[in-house]
Order: structure tokens, then C-alpha cells, then sequence
């Protein structure tokens, strides 16, 4: 064999063995993709993503898309690393941006779920406060073998406890530290817009002196209907500006689309404040493809929006839920939004 031909087959050798190794080795990268897009005005697999008990929907006929990141379970590998550092549609980051050091990955989408739980609450508080609903003490669950079970339920708003009312919750814990365990004693309550009493024999407060109801409770507004969302396998809290935006829609009194396809992203305190998100460049890639006509943007994301602003997609700037309801009406009048 020549050397020339000798040099050929062992160079041939080396790139199937690189080709190989490269397919095989893991690298501490993670790949992410743009995820799906959810109509929080509409239902994923029959099931309304928002559902109310206590009064009807409205009628709706635009979309209220959230967007989210895709992160593929399979380990990522050099070859695939590099693809991704030139595909237009695909984030390569480090491992630990998203699977934090010391955590495993099922400890991270757990803690992810729970972000995204909370944003669910926080979107409730938001879009009912801005209805103008007053805010009460209101049950959020019970505990295990709560005094209170079977007769408060999560949604119920606590007016008065042992005929001393409770209209915030420092009032309801002095209400309770005066009353000894074991107290049968009425607790009056508010439950989808009807007054109701009913008794209940406390149990020993966990810490401190006094009683205890089993109940988890936290100050919100108080509507009289339920608001239910449900998103299965969605993590974090990016999506609570347009779940707030979702509850506007179907139980105020105006239709904030008009038929208009409108995406977005962002993070939202029971206050309204909206903030920041990450992966917004892929995000706007899912609303470009849904065929969005406005994109909803984080204030604080607008740098980064820009620099990856996809073709056809405008974008409004929000810094909280009365931007995001201007950027709708202006929308809706024809108007450009206040843009990025």
C-alpha cells in the first residue's frame, strides 16, 4: 500500500472515529428549542386552560397566546452542540443555567411546576384586583386533618371567627391566638358570592399561643365565582401576564382582542408588575410561527428582543398589566402599541 493511500485510510479512520465519539460524548450543554404555545382563552385536550365555576365565560375570539421553551430530555451531545451554536432556532447553554448545580433534573422541574403554580395564583389576584373585587382573607388550601374539614373549602373568604372580624390576616391570627385549642366557635365566610357560618372546633396552633384552623390562607381579592387554571407540564412563572390576561378576557367587560392573534411572556405580581423572562428569542420564533400580530415584551427583556426581532411580528414594551391592557386597546384602534 502507498503512502499516500496509507494516509488517506487512516485519515478516513480518524473521522469516522471523531464522527463516532463525537455523536457519543456528552458535553455540559443543554439544547433549547422554541416550545409550544398555549390560547389561555382556549382548552388543551377538551379542557379549558381556564375554567370558572360560579358564573359563565364570555364569549371570546382572539387568541391569548403564552409561549414557552422546549428542552429535549435526551443528553446532548458534541455533534449536536455544534449544530446548535449555528441553528438560528436552537440555544445552546451551559448545563447549569438550567439544571442548577446540586439539583437533579427532577428537583428542578419540580421547583419549575411550583414557579409556575404560583404565577397562576399571582395572575388571579392581578386580573381581580383590577376588576376592582374587594380583598379579603381567603382560604387557599387546607392541611392534612384540618378542624376545618368539610365545612371551609379553598375560595371561601373568612369575614369573622369567633364573632370577631377578620378582614386582613394580622386581625385573623389575633382572632385566633385569643381563643384556647379545642374552641367550638363560628366562622363566618363568604363562598362564590353568598354569605354562609359554619362551626368549627379549633385545633393547638402550630407555633405561638392560641388556636388553629388548618387553613392556609392569604389576603386577595374576592370575586364571587372560582377561578381554575390548568396547564400540565409547563414550569415557571413566565406565563402569568397572559394567564392574568386570559382571566380579563373571559369575565371583564371588554373583548381585549377582537379577533386578533397577540402572544407574549412575562412574569406578574399580584400588584400587576410585570418582569422579565428568559428565552425570549425563541419564544418570539413560536409567536412568529403561530402568525401572532403583536407580541407581548417584558420591559426589561426589550434589549434582548430586539437584537433577535423576528419579520412580521411587532412588538409592545410592558412594564405592568395596565401597558399590556394600552398595547390591547391601542390594538384594537388601530393604534401602533408602544414598541420596544
Amino acid at each position: 500500500m502507498s503512502r499516500r493511500i496509507a494516509t488517506l485510510v487512516t485519515g478516513a479512520a480518524l473521522l469516522l472515529v471523531f464522527g463516532v465519539v463525537g455523536t457519543l460524548l456528552p458535553v455540559p450543554y443543554v439544547a433549547q428549542v422554541p416550545g409550544p404555545t398555549f390560547n389561555t382563552l382556549g382548552d388543551i385536550d377538551g379542557h379549558p386552560i381556564i375554567s370558572l365555576d360560579g358564573r359563565e365565560r364570555n364569549d371570546t375570539s382572539g387568541n391569548l397566546n403564552l409561549t414557552t421553551v422546549g428542552v429535549p430530555q435526551r443528553p446532548l451531545a458534541l455533534v449536536g452542540a455544534v449544530q446548535g451554536w449555528f441553528d438560528g432556532e436552537v440555544t445552546v447553554v451551559p448545563r447549569e443555567q438550567v439544571y442548577p448545580s446540586g439539583k437533579s433534573e427532577q428537583q428542578t422541574q419540580r421547583e419549575n411546576r411550583q414557579a409556575f403554580l404560583t404565577s397562576e395564583q399571582s395572575a388571579r389576584m392581578a386580573a381581580l384586583g383590577e376588576l376592582g373585587f374587594p380583598e379579603r382573607v381567603v382560604v387557599q388550601e387546607l392541611a392534612d386533618g384540618s378542624p376545618s374539614e368539610g365545612r371551609l373549602r379553598a375560595g371561601d373568604a373568612l369575614v369573622s371567627v369567633g364573632g370577631t372580624v377578620t378582614p386582613d390576616t394580622d386581625a385573623l391570627s389575633a382572632a385566633l391566638e385569643a381563643i384556647p385549642p379545642g374552641t367550638s366557635m363560628p366562622v363566618a365566610y363568604i363562598r362564590l358570592g353568598e354569605p354562609g357560618t359554619t362551626t368549627v372546633t379549633t385545633g393547638k396552633a402550630a407555633t405561638g399561643k392560641g388556636s388553629a384552623l388548618g387553613v392556609l390562607v392569604l389576603e386577595s381579592p374576592d370575586a364571587p365565582f372560582t377561578v381554575d387554571i390548568r396547564v400540565d407540564d409547563v414550569g415557571g412563572p413566565s406565563a402569568g401576564l397572559m394567564l392574568t390576561l386570559g382571566i380579563l378576557d373571559l369575565v371583564g367587560d371588554t373583548d381585549l382582542t377582537e379577533g386578533v392573534v397577540v402572544a407574549g411572556t412575562g412574569t406578574i405580581t399580584g400588584e400587576g408588575d410585570v418582569g422579565p423572562i428568559g428565552g425570549i428569542p425563541l419564544k418570539l420564533i413560536s409567536a412568529r410561527e403561530l402568525g401572532a400580530e403583536l407580541f407581548l415584551v417584558p420591559a426589561d427583556n426589550c434589549a434582548e428582543a430586539l437584537a433577535n426581532a423576528q419579520p412580521g411580528l411587532p412588538m409592545a414594551k410592558v412594564a405592568s398589566l395596565d401597558d399590556a391592557l394600552t398595547a390591547l386597546a391601542d390594538l384594537r384602534a388601530g393604534r401602533t402599541p408602544a414598541p420596544c
